[in-house]
């Protein structure tokens, strides 16, 4: 068995970047064995697999700002190609006022004695939001080092299953301006820190939105990699979140 595969890095325009994530192009169904053989293989965060649902289905879309959905397990994705990246329409999720003292042990085994401005916590994504203190910057928030094994032996019962750090930016000055930085860790599902995370800036857009009053932001995940996300926040209630992409490896999967 052949399969075209590529490895893209997303939310980004350079090679070696943003989120690098393994894409499978099928013709027929594989079972979920190989699939996870196949990712296992790849040895990245995410590894996805893009079926046709109909024969007369083009796996190559070249018309800027024609959409394509996805069905997958967790709902239809949207994507669409603009000019400068790839746009995905994604839910938007609030964030609740949350109670110190039910999580200060996995803050203070994360982040020790960090100091704290907001803490809110997303139940429709089970995330966990902690604001840093406006009193630090982009490079402290860079070099944060965060226990995410400890994180593990804390009573959680599944309430949270995603930890964002988030931090609010600062004026551009020589360098380009950012409405705000994080960065976004999950032990808890296998994934010590993701490079930059679409899923985490559904909440994330949300609670920056009500703070700065803005509907139009651009943001930083502040991982090793680093990535840069374009948002915008519709009428509908859902969210637009435009990145850079550029393929770094294409080839053919022989299983």
């Amino acid at each position: 068995m052949k399969l075209p595969i590529f490895i893209a890095d997303a939310f980004t325009a350079q090679a070696f970047r943003g989120n690098p994530a393994a894409v499978c192009l099928l013709e027929n169904k594989l079972d979920e064995d190989m699939h996870q053989k196949i990712a296992r293989e790849m040895n990245l965060s995410e590894t996805a697999f893009i079926r046709k649902l109909h024969p007369t289905d083009s796996f190559t879309q070249k018309n800027v700002n024609s959409t394509l959905t996805f069905v997958t397990l967790s709902g239809e994705l949207k994507a669409r190609k603009v000019e400068d990246g790839i746009v995905l329409d994604l839910p938007l999720y609030p964030a609740h006022y949350q109670d110190v003292h039910e999580v200060k042990d996995l803050i203070k085994t994360a982040i020790g004695d960090t100091m704290i401005q907001d803490i809110r916590y997303s139940p429709d994504t089970r995330k966990l939001l902690v604001r840093l203190s406006d009193a630090y910057d982009r490079s402290f928030l860079e070099n944060l080092k965060v226990s995410t094994q400890d994180l593990l032996q804390i009573e959680n019962t599944g309430k949270v299953r995603g930890l964002i750090l988030t931090l609010k930016g600062e004026p551009g000055g020589q360098t380009q301006a950012f409405d705000f930085y994080s960065r976004y860790f999950a032990p808890w599902v296998g994934v010590a820190e993701d490079p930059v995370t679409g899923s985490a800036h559904t909440v994330l857009s949300s609670y920056w939105s009500q703070e700065l009053g803005k509907k139009e932001m651009r943001a930083f995940q502040c991982s090793s990699r680093g990535g840069e996300l374009a948002i915008s926040l519709r009428p509908d209630g859902r969210v637009d979140i435009r990145g850079g992409a550029a393929v770094v490896l294409e080839g053919t999967l022989t299983a």
